[in-house]
C-alpha cells in the first residue's frame, strides 16, 4: 500500500537554509504515463541543490559558494535565472537528483515487470529527438520534484536498474557525480597514457573522475586539500597537489613531470588559470563547475597560441547512466560515501556538504 502522504524536505523559495521546510504530511506523488514511482531509500547531495536554493546561478552573483553564502543565500539575485539552465524555478520544489530505491508503482505504458526493481536515477530528462536542446531539458530535483522524500516519480527511462549488493546510501553517491565526471572526461577525449589534472579531486565528481580516468589508462594529478592525500592516492591518483599552493602551476608541472594533456575543473576561480597555463600545446580543458567562483583572469593568448581546446560540460548524453550502471554492477567503481544524515537532517547535511571537509559524497537516508 502506498500512503496518501509522505515525509519530504521542500524548498519554498530562493534564499538560505530557512527556505527548506520539513513536512511529514506532504502529498505522495502518483506516476503519470510513462513514469514510475520510486520508494526512495537514500538521496545524495550535490552542488545543484545549493546553487539553486541560494540563487547562485543568477549572473548578478560573482562569488563562489562558501558556508556562509550557501547558508544564508545571495541577495539581489534574478529569480528568472534561478536554475542551471538560466530559467526560473517553480516553488514549492522537492530537490535531490541522486535517488536510489525501489520501483513500487508504474504508470500507464510502463511494463509492470519493473515493479520491485532496484534503481538509481538518471537526472537528465531529455527531449526526444534533439536531446541537446537545453530549452526542453528538465533535471530531476530542479524542474521537477526529486528525491528528498520517501517517494518520487520519474520517467521510466530515467530509472536505471542496478543489480548490486551496495546499500541504497552507497548507490545514492553515484548518479549526478558519476555521470558528470564521465561527461567531463568524454568532452576532452582523454586517451591512455595521458596525464590529467583534476581540480576538486576530493569531491563527488572529482573522486569518480579519478576512478574513470584510471579505467581509461591515464595518469592522474589530484588537486585538493593535502589532508586528503592518502584517500586520493588510494583511489588511484599518482600525486596530490595542494590546492592552496602559491605556485600551483609549477606544482602541477612538477607532479606531472612536464605539461598536462588534459585538465578537468569543477572548482573555478584561482585554480583555473593555473590549469590552463600548465597545459601542453594542444591541451584540452573542460569544466563542469565553479564553486570557488565563476570569475577568472584570462589571457586570450593562452587559448590562441597554445591551440587549446576548452569546453563546458553540463548536458549529459542519453545512455551515459546505463553504461555507468554496468560498471557499478561489475564492481569496477568504488562508492564514495562520506557520511549519512537522516532525511529530517537535510539542513545539517547541506551545512556539512558546503564545508568541503569530506571526501566523496554526503547522503540523506529516506526510510524510517
Amino acid at each position: 500500500m502506498i500512503p496518501e502522504t509522505m515525509r519530504a524536505f521542500v524548498l519554498h523559495g530562493h534564499g538560505g537554509l530557512d527556505q527548506l521546510h520539513y513536512h511529514e504530511d506532504w502529498p505522495t506523488p502518483r506516476p503519470g504515463p510513462g513514469e514510475v514511482l520510486i520508494r526512495v531509500g537514500a538521496c545524495g547531495l550535490n552542488n545543484t541543490d545549493i546553487n539553486t536554493r541560494s540563487g547562485w546561478y543568477s549572473d548578478t552573483v560573482t562569488d563562489g559558494i562558501t558556508v556562509e553564502g550557501g547558508a544564508s543565500g545571495f541577495t539581489d539575485i534574478k529569480p528568472e535565472q534561478g536554475s542551471w539552465g538560466g530559467q526560473s524555478i517553480r516553488f514549492p520544489r522537492i530537490q535531490g537528483a541522486d535517488a536510489a530505491g525501489e520501483i513500487v508503482a508504474v504508470g500507464t505504458g510502463v511494463d509492470e515487470a519493473r515493479m520491485g526493481e532496484r534503481v538509481i536515477t538518471d537526472g537528465w530528462i531529455l527531449p526526444a529527438g534533439d536531446w541537446f536542446d537545453a530549452r526542453k531539458v528538465s533535471y530531476f530535483g530542479s524542474e521537477c520534484d526529486g528525491g528528498y522524500a520517501e517517494y518520487a516519480t520519474i520517467p521510466s527511462i530515467n530509472a536505471i536498474r542496478v543489480q548490486s549488493a551496495l546499500t541504497d546510501a552507497e548507490l545514492a553517491t553515484f548518479p549526478c557525480s558519476l555521470s558528470t565526471a564521465e561527461n567531463l572526461i568524454a568532452r576532452t577525449g582523454l586517451r591512455p597514457g595521458e596525464v590529467v589534472a583534476i581540480a576538486g579531486a576530493s569531491g563527488g565528481v572529482g573522486s569518480y573522475a579519478i576512478q574513470l580516468c584510471r579505467l581509461r589508462g591515464a595518469r592522474v594529478i589530484a588537486i585538493a586539500n593535502p589532508a586528503k592525500t592518502d584517500a586520493l592516492l588510494d583511489l588511484g591518483a599518482s600525486a596530490v597537489v595542494d590546492r592552496n599552493s602559491p605556485d600551483l602551476e609549477g606544482e602541477i608541472r612538477a607532479a606531472a613531470a612536464g605539461p598536462l594533456q588534459v585538465a578537468l575543473d569543477v572548482v573555478g576561480a584561482g585554480q583555473t588559470p593555473a590549469l590552463l597555463k600548465a597545459l601542453a600545446h594542444g591541451g584540452r580543458y573542460s569544466s563542469s563547475g565553479a564553486i570557488a567562483g565563476p570569475m577568472i583572469d584570462f589571457d586570450l593568448r593562452w587559448l590562441i597560441y597554445k591551440d587549446l581546446q576548452m569546453t563546458g560540460s553540463t548536458l549529459v548524453p542519453p545512455g551515459t547512466m546505463d553504461r555507468m550502471a554496468r560498471l557499478i554492477d561489475e564492481g569496477k567503481l568504488r562508492p564514495m560515501l562520506a557520511k549519512t544524515f537522516p532525511l529530517a537532517g537535510l539542513r545539517e547535511a547541506q551545512t556539512a556538504f558546503m564545508s568541503k571537509q569530506h571526501t566523496g559524497n554526503i547522503v540523506v537516508t529516506c526510510k524510517d
